[in-house]
């Protein structure tokens, strides 16, 4: 069993996913952590009494080792490491709701100080592409910033959702750094600088993972995958099989993991902290000991696989010894008993999915029907399909007196993304005491909740994006066939193509038009949709760069209102604060005025200098509540801006959508409304 090579008992609580690992004077590791009441800890126990000059940084008086940082501000994300190369130490980057703050703890100087409306939920220092200088990249309020060592704004762009958590890698093998973002919306975006190059869909998870890590724990020269849980544990997983080789367990939930030779030995620990403040640090296990630690050498993997395979071919000729007895019963039982023996060995498993409008009890949706190929039935069905069901998977057992050779499963996917259902059914007879498994994949197209309709069948949108691109018809007629569900694949040999579609989920009408001359118009008051179509179909036909010129008039009027409310909101909160900055000058000159009457034994006047301290408080909290209220606001109407920046560059496709983004913020930061819609509707500031 692996034990810790030392353990900690700090006397500070620690927030989760807050911790980090900083050599600030280039030699020694010092664990960082935010702590409550806006504060920072930082844990050097290699330089014992070091004097440190007055300002953010204090001695802690609990223990000789820490120093605390003053925020003064919930602290939201902090990250350690190289920010300007030249200084050849770390630098600690602290976040907030309202700032960013870049410190220099050697020098207990600040290097940066800057404001960010977004907020900074998650925060990641590195390089990034072709981006020379490091960049502390902060997510926020549905936006990423990059900020260089002088605190300039090198990088700026929008996601989603609500950013959670950041990471950088080489996702693409070319050498350069992409940045992977995690959001509210459960997707993991790949960015190579602030163009998207892929989005992955994840479904919430049933245990919250609280902290991850990559560390050879093993000595194997592989890493595994290092685990903090909410719940206290720690476990360490193979990269390939996913087995736990290691686990450890922590009497409060896992603030964060970290690397580092904190014993200055010449050894890297694997360091797990817990809210409570305790810290422990483990050494990998040695080439001697590794088989006796995580019993992972290559033998034994052999031989618990083999193993393995023994118990289920014995199993499997069990069950086949148990078919055998009853193909022999099948002789003896009655018609009326039904067959119990081995299915025929033509049986197949088919698979069918189509649109049900639903009924008075029921909303309409996609119906997967799973049915045999005789009269052999379906006793249990079990569907994997990620984001469909809540927990990933479905299990459909009907009751002994509804079972027969077909089984429907309702399918309301909430997302336009492509999913594979893996599929395993149970298939036998009435009386069977055991049964055949069939194991199937089928995938449900993107659109598959948009049903065929008639042109005139409704009033077709008003919002619109239009296109011109260099493709055959045929190409995008195939592409509506690949992507959406319909009962007969559609043809067309002319040079023009309509076709329409009602939305399952809320009536909506979705329209798409090809004119001979190659314009592509798509008619929609979801935007969100539009871009998922031009996202999906530019895949499809290879095509790399987009311009497009859209119009989205109930959606962009909504946009112009949230715009408004921003301007009224940052008004609001000015006044706000000069009125209780005012009210915290005149409450100290009252409290003055109150002690001295005190003192005097004027208990007249302390009476009333009281009572006006005590009406003044009360105002100041309304006030305050005032202030969270319009905060709030303010936030989820930057929030929307965001996202319309997003959409409105989702409408385009490579060089034009970065160029949209860049410009939309520029007119925002230039507060040119007139502009921001202009390019959003043709995709350029010029006219």
């Amino acid at each position: 069993m692996l034990v810790p090579v030392f353990t900690l008992k700090l006397n500070h609580k620690i927030l989760p996913r807050m911790v980090a690992l900083g050599r600030y004077d280039g030699t020694h590791p010092c664990l960082t952590a935010a702590t409550q009441a806006g504060k920072v800890f930082i844990h050097n126990p290699h330089a014992r009494g070091q004097r440190i000059s007055a300002n953010r940084l204090v001695l802690s008086a609990q223990d000789s080792d820490i120093s605390l940082l003053n925020i003064n501000e919930a602290v939201s994300c902090l990250t350690a490491g190289v920010l300007n190369p030249t200084l050849g130490y770390d630098s600690l980057l602290v976040g907030t709701q309202t700032s960013l703050l870049a410190y220099d703890v050697h020098n207990n100087a600040d290097l940066f100080y800057e404001g960010v409306p977004d907020g900074a939920n998650a925060m990641v220092l590195g390089t990034l592409g072709g981006i020379s200088s490091p960049l502390a990249i902060i997510g926020g309020n549905c936006s990423l910033q990059g900020f260089n060592h002088e605190g300039k704004d090198l990088f700026w762009t929008v996601t989603g959702d609500n950013v959670r958590s950041l990471a950088l890698c080489d996702f693409d093998g070319d050498g350069k750094n992409e940045l992977l973002v995690g959001s509210d919306d459960f997707d993991i975006r790949v960015f190579k600088e602030d163009e998207i190059v892929a989005e992955i869909s994840e479904t919430e998870s049933k245990n919250q993972a609280v902290s991850i890590h990559a560390f050879d724990l093993n000595a194997d020269g592989v890493n595994e995958l290092i685990t903090g849980w909410s719940n206290g544990k720690v476990d360490a997983r193979n990269d390939r099989t996913g087995e736990v080789i290691f686990k450890d367990n922590f009497a409060s939930s896992i603030a964060g993991i970290v690397e580092g030779d904190y014993r200055m030995d010449g050894n890297t620990q694997l360091i797990c902290c817990s809210v409570d403040g305790e810290v422990r640090g483990y050494l990998p296990g040695s080439h001697e000991m590794k088989g006796n630690f995580v019993d992972s050498t290559a033998e034994q993997d052999l031989i618990r696989e083999l193993s393995q395979k023994k118990q289920n071919l014995l199993l499997e000729l069990r069950n086949y010894e148990e078919n055998a007895k009853q193909v022999e019963l099948n002789t003896q039982v009655t018609e009326m008993d039904g067959q119990r023996g081995v299915i025929p060995a033509n049986t197949q498993l088919q698979t069918t999915l189509t649109v049900n409008l639903g009924s008075d009890s029921q909303s309409a949706h996609v119906e997967l029907c799973i049915s045999t190929s005789n009269d052999t039935i379906i006793r249990a069905a079990l569907i994997f399909a990620e984001g469909i069901f809540e927990g990933e998977s479905h299990v459909v057992h009907p009751h002994l007196q509804n079972i027969s050779s077909c089984t429907k499963v309702p399918l309301t996917p909430p997302k336009d993304v492509p999913v594979d259902l893996h599929i395993k059914a149970f298939v036998g007879y009435k009386n069977s005491m055991q049964f055949h498994v069939f194991e199937l994949t089928r995938q449900l197209p993107r659109f598959a909740m948009y049903t065929l309709s008639k042109p005139d069948s409704a009033p077709e949108p008003r919002s619109y994006v239009k296109f011109t691109i260099s493709e055959r018809v045929q190409r995008v007629v195939m592409w509506v066939n690949q992507n959406f569900l319909l009962t007969e694949e559609m043809e067309t040999q002319s040079t023009s193509f309509q076709v329409c579609f009602t939305s399952l989920r809320n009536a909506g009408q979705l329209c798409i038009k090809i004119s001979p001359s190659g314009e592509i118009s798509i008619n929609t008051d979801d935007i969100d949709l539009a871009g998922d179509i031009i996202q999906s179909m530019t895949s499809f036909l290879g095509i790399e760069d987009l311009q497009v010129e859209a119009d989205f008039p109930v959606y962009f009027e909504e946009l112009r209102k949230a715009l408004i409310k921003v301007d009224e909101s940052y008004s609001v909160c000015q006044k706000l604060t000069t009125n209780m900055a005012d009210n915290s000058n005149l409450i100290r000159s009252m409290l003055v005025r109150a002690e001295d009457s005190r003192l005097m034994g004027d208990m007249k006047n302390m009476k009333k200098r009281y009572m006006e301290l005590y009406n003044l408080n009360k105002d100041l909290l309304s006030e305050y509540k005032i202030r969270c209220t319009n905060h709030t606001e303010f936030l989820n109407n930057l929030k929307a801006i965001n996202q319309a920046i997003q959409r409105a560059g989702r409408l385009r496709v490579g060089k034009p959508k970065m160029q949209v983004i860049a410009a939309c913020r520029d007119a925002i930061k230039n507060d040119n409304i007139n502009m921001l819609f202009r390019i959003m509707r043709v995709g350029t500031a010029s006219s």
